[in-house]
């Protein structure tokens, strides 16, 4: 007897897959991330999700994937470029200040995936697009943008515990929203690289 492929097979279900392991790594935070708290996480042994990843860095990898993937990068063409690029550089910051951990694998080539790599190609080819530039110019001026921003934002909400308990947020907000204005505005009056 046959049995079709289409059936499911018997047993439990998988509990071990990608987004299941991103949403634990995710919730754990990538500071925090440990091979045996994402097992748990995921209830099952760190032996069994080994069969998945191959060791500690490649978990970290895999969530930050996973969360660069999920991020909603705002759309360009609605508004001029320089509002574009300061919608960006507000929604990267956000994305940096709502997960610690995750810049390296941002800014680093080497911790950058392909995946990662041919989204932020495409998203460089939109905006080339929609403002009509050569995309070499496109890719620059986010990459320029985007490394500033991620380096400010890493330092600006990074963890220091009662050291700046006192610290005025709403002046740190506003001094980083002029910093990356003044940013756009002078790179957007560079000349074309």
């Amino acid at each position: 007897m046959t049995i079709s492929p289409t059936l499911p097979r018997p047993g439990r279900p998988p509990s071990i897959t990608r987004a299941r392991i991103a949403d634990a790594g995710i919730a754990m935070g990538l500071p925090a991330m440990t091979f045996t708290g994402v097992a748990a996480v995921l209830g099952v042994s760190h032996v069994a999700l080994y069969k998945h990843v191959a060791h500690l860095a490649a978990l970290k990898l895999l969530v930050a994937e996973e969360i660069f993937a999920r991020w909603e990068l705002p759309a360009p063409g609605a508004d001029e470029l320089q509002n574009y690029l300061l919608r960006f550089s507000a929604s990267l910051r956000a994305l940096v200040k709502s997960h610690p951990g995750l810049a390296p694998y941002l800014l680093r080539r080497k911790a950058t995936t392909p995946a990662m790599l041919a989204r932020i190609d495409a998203h460089q080819a939109q905006v080339a697009h929609a403002y009509q530039l050569p995309k070499q110019r496109a890719r620059w001026l986010l990459s320029t943008v985007a490394f500033h921003c991620v380096a400010l934002a890493d330092t600006v909400y990074a963890p220091a515990g009662e050291a700046w308990e006192d610290e005025d947020d709403q002046a740190i907000e506003a001094e980083f929203d002029l910093g990356m204005r003044a940013l756009v505005i002078g790179v957007l009056a560079m000349p074309t690289q």
